[in-house]
């Protein structure tokens, strides 16, 4: 049986969370994205073609909004602390992952947007070359160069902070 819409993007909430939060640097702007993504989808449901990947269609709706949200940042002055000044209060256990993993976010909010992009679709998403490449509309040869420059560049910043 058919999963009804709604129920199909509910499933793919973590996912897109994840990837937000990726492309935003921080959960908080992620959750803002993510909620700005589904709100889109809901609304334009009719443009979605029964049969396609939704979650191929919902990634390319955040991306746009993704990129449109920058643009208007960068017009806006910041009058916000910054997130690490909140970032460590509260946590418990774990301590070394949270750190490592605290590591590789900041790593990556160093890369090229192109490349963190690529990064993020292809080795934390887990898409293949082709449906990464049709995500971010470029050819899969272009992605590859992204995905093998933002790999290297993320490995030497984290050698690096080592």
């Amino acid at each position: 049986m058919e999963q009804s819409f709604e129920k199909q993007v509910l499933g793919l909430l973590p996912r897109l969370r994840r990837f937000a939060a990726g492309l935003a640097g921080n959960e908080a702007d992620g959750d803002d994205l993510c909620q700005m993504t589904v709100e889109r989808a809901l609304t334009n449901r009719e443009k979605w073609a029964e049969g396609t990947r939704l979650d191929s269609w919902m990634y390319r709706i955040m991306r746009n909004l993704w990129i449109d949200e920058t643009r208007a940042k960068g017009r806006r002055s910041q009058t916000f602390v910054a997130e690490e000044a909140g970032m460590a209060v509260g946590g418990v256990g774990a301590q070394e992952a949270t750190v490592e993993l605290s590591n590789v976010d900041r790593a990556m909010q160093h890369l090229p947007e192109d490349q963190r992009e690529a990064v993020l679709l292809v080795m934390v998403e887990g898409y293949a070359y082709k449906e990464a490449a049709a995500i971010i509309g470029c050819p899969v040869g272009t992605l590859n160069s992204r995905l093998v420059r933002g790999r290297d560049a993320l490995l030497a910043l984290l050698e690096d902070a080592a």
